[in-house]
C-alpha cells in the first residue's frame, strides 16, 4: 500500500464451462459450502440446488408458448440465483479475507515488539554480567587492600601525630573507596534487576506472539476456504450464466432459429479464451528468455515485476485511500510498475490464496516450501491469472498490476514471509541473486 502522487511508489481465475450434471453437483456443494461458512456469524442461508434445463428441453418449449414463457420465468430466476450466490460467497470471502489481513498485521507487530524486547533484554543482561565483573574487581581489590592491619597500626602509631593524621588520612580515603564500592554493587544490582525484569517481558512477549501466530494461521485456513466457495460460486455462475442467457435469448427470439447456432457462439467463446491464454504463455516464454522480469536467476527465484522501489520496508505515515487505510508499519517493498504491466511468481510453488480484501484490493499468496511464501497485492479488477491451490512456476505470470485496495497509484505490493511473518525482500531476494528495483 503506498502513495504514488506525493513521489511515484510502491500493493479471476479462469475456468473451463462444466456439463449441466456437473454444473449442478457444483453449485449444490458451492451453496453448502457458503453457509457453512456463514453459518458461524449469520443466519444461515438456503441451500440452492439447480435444475438446468437442457437445449432440447428449450427448444421443445419455444414451440409451446405457455412452455415458453414459463421456461424464461425460469432461467431468469436460475440466472438471478447465480448471481445472488456469487455476491454472497464474494462478500463472505472478503469479511474473511480482512481478518486475516488483521491477524497478519497483530503477528507481525508482536514479533517486531517481541524482538525488541529481546534486544534491550539481551543488552540488559549483558550490562548485569559487566556490572558484576567490575564489582568483583572492586572487592578484590578491597580484600589485597586489607583493612584488618587499620586497628594494629592506631595502636603501634597512638601518640605519634604525624603518623596518626596519616593514619586518618588513609581512613578517610579508604572511606570513599568504600562509598565508590557501595555504588558499583548498587549500578550491578540495578543492571541484574533490569535484565531479569526484561527477560520476563521478553518471555510474555514470546507466548504473546505464538498465540497470534496460531491465531493468523486459523485466519488463513478460513480465508482459504471462503475464498475457494467464492471462486467456485464465480465459476458456475461464468459457465453456465453464458449458456442460460443464450437460452434465454433463443426463447426470445422471432425467428425460427435452431439451438445450434447459439451452441456455436459459444464454441467460439471458448476458442477465443484458449487463444488469449496461449497468447500469455508467449509472452512470458519470451519475457524470461530475455532476462527481465520473469527470467528466472541460476537460484531458480525471479524478478516478480519490473519498476523502481518507491517504498520500503520500515515504518512510515498511515496511507488511506478509498480502500482503506495502511498500517504505520510497511511490511513490503513497493515497486512502480505502471497499470496492467505483468506479475511474475518470484519462485515456484503452490497458490495459498487468490482474491480481494479491502485494503490490498486483488492479493495473491504462494507457498513455495520451507516456511517461504511470497505475496502480491493491489492486482487489478479482473487481473488475477491463477487460483487457490493451483502449481504455478518460478516467473509465470500471475497477475496483471493495479491500484485496488488502500492504494494511490498502480504498483506491486510485494512481500516475503518467513515462518509465517513478513520480512525485509530487498535483502532477502538480494540473497538469491535477483535485485528489486
Amino acid at each position: 500500500m503506498d502513495r504514488t502522487t506525493r513521489r511515484p511508489k510502491t500493493a479471476r481465475a479462469r475456468t473451463s464451462p462444466q456439463s449441466p450434471s456437473v454444473a449442478r453437483r457444483a453449485l449444490a456443494v458451492t451453496a453448502l459450502v457458503a453457509v457453512a461458512l456463514v453459518g458461524s456469524v449469520a443466519a444461515p442461508q438456503t441451500a440452492f440446488a439447480a435444475d438446468y434445463p437442457s437445449w432440447p428441453e428449450v427448444e421443445q418449449a419455444k414451440a409451446n408458448t405457455a412452455a415458453g414463457a414459463a421456461a424464461v420465468e425460469q432461467i431468469t430466476g436460475l440466472i438471478a440465483e447465480l448471481e445472488a450466490n456469487v455476491e454472497r460467497t464474494r462478500i463472505e470471502a472478503e469479511r474473511r479475507t480482512e481478518e486475516l489481513f488483521v491477524a497478519q498485521q497483530k503477528y507481525d507487530d508482536a514479533v517486531y515488539k517481541a524482538d525488541q524486547i529481546q534486544a534491550a533484554a539481551d543488552a540488559s543482561a549483558a550490562e548485569a554480567v559487566a556490572a558484576e565483573r567490575n564489582a568483583g574487581q572492586v572487592a578484590s581489590q578491597l580484600y589485597r587492600t586489607g583493612t584488618g592491619d587499620l586497628s594494629v597500626n592506631l595502636f603501634l602509631e597512638a601518640g605519634n601525630t604525624q603518623s596518626t593524621d596519616a593514619l586518618l588520612s588513609k581512613l578517610g580515603n579508604m572511606n570513599q573507596m568504600v562509598e565508590r564500592s557501595a555504588g558499583v554493587y548498587r549500578t550491578a544490582q540495578q543492571k541484574a534487576n533490569s535484565a531479569q525484569s526484561l527477560g520476563a517481558q521478553a518471555e510474555v512477549a514470546q507466548v504473546e506472539r505464538e498465540k497470534l501466530r496460531v491465531a493468523a494461521e486459523a485466519a488463513l485456513q478460513a480465508a482459504q476456504e471462503a475464498q475457494a466457495a467464492a471462486e467456485a460460486a464465480l465459476a458456475e455462475s461464468q459457465a453456465k450464466k453464458v449458456e442460460l442467457e443464450a437460452q434465454l435469448a433463443f426463447l426470445k427470439d422471432a425467428e425460427a432459429k435452431t439451438t445450434a447456432a447459439y451452441e456455436e457462439g459459444e464454441r467460439k467463446r471458448k476458442e477465443e479464451e484458449e487463444r488469449r491464454r496461449q497468447e500469455e504463455e508467449r509472452r512470458r516464454q519470451e519475457a524470461m528468455q530475455n532476462g527481465g522480469p520473469g527470467g528466472v536467476a541460476t537460484s531458480g527465484w525471479a524478478l516478480p515485476a519490473s519498476g523502481w522501489i518507491s517504498d520500503g520496508f520500515g515504518p512510515r505515515d498511515v496511507i488511506c485511500s478509498g480502500g482503506g487505510c495502511s498500517s504505520s508499519f510497511h511490511y513490503a517493498t513497493d515497486l512502480a510498475t505502471g497499470c496492467w504491466a505483468p506479475i511474475y511468481a518470484a519462485n515456484s510453488g503452490t497458490v495459498t490464496f487468490s482474491g480481494y480484501s479491502g485494503s490490498y484490493g486483488n492479493f495473491v499468496k504462494i507457498n513455495h516450501g520451507g516456511g517461504i511464501s511470497t505475496g502480491y497485492a493491489h492486482i487489478v479488477d479482473g487481473g488475477r491469472l491463477v487460483g487457490s491451490g493451483e502449481w504455478v512456476s518460478a516467473g509465470q505470470q500471475i497477475a496483471w498490476s493495479g491500484t485496488t485496495g488502500a492504494s494511490t497509484g498502480c504498483h506491486l505490493h510485494f512481500e516475503v514471509y518467513n515462518g509465517g511473518s513478513r520480512i525485509n525482500p530487498v535483502p532477502f531476494m538480494a540473497d538469491r541473486g535477483v535485485y528489486l528495483g
